[in-house]
């Protein structure tokens, strides 16, 4: 486990491209903070390690999932703020059949609301407190 402070959204931006160098297929990235913490910035310095246009990142806050296609693997954005926390969550974003893809690797924000649900390989658990202007402490675990 190791904590950064991440002072400015550049720093929260880089420590995303140093995460996504980390990343294979099979990976779940399970995002959790508050509004505004910056999760979606995160996965967009994940996507640009991958080579792809940060541009073309959104928060996929109404369409639930974002694919985004890269040379290294099938990156799914999904964010999990409009599923009803009574829910199955997992089954509302089709998240077993994304997982049935060898080079899939899954960034998932407000990943809380999957309750237990497991996964078939690694887990990178990043936590991010603070919002606003302040600083971030930003904590990545990872297991499996």
């Amino acid at each position: 486990m190791e904590t950064r402070v991440c002072s400015t959204p550049g720093d929260t931006f880089a420590l995303g491209e140093m995460l996504g160098t980390r990343l294979r297929g099979g990976d779940a990235v399970l995002l959790h903070g508050g509004l505004g913490a910056g999760k979606t910035l995160l996965t967009k310095g994940v996507m640009n390690s991958l080579s792809y246009d940060v541009d073309e990142v959104t928060s996929p806050s109404f369409a639930l999932v974002n694919l985004y296609k890269t040379p290294e693997a099938d990156v799914y954005h999904i964010d999990l703020w409009r599923i009803d926390e009574k829910s199955d969550a997992a089954f509302g974003v089709g998240l077993d059949e994304i997982l049935e893809n060898d080079n899939a690797v899954v960034i998932i924000e407000w990943a809380e609301r999957l309750g237990n649900y497991r996964f078939p390989s690694r887990v990178i658990d990043v936590a991010i407190e603070g919002d606003g202007d302040d600083p971030r402490n930003i904590t990545i675990a990872s297991s499996g």
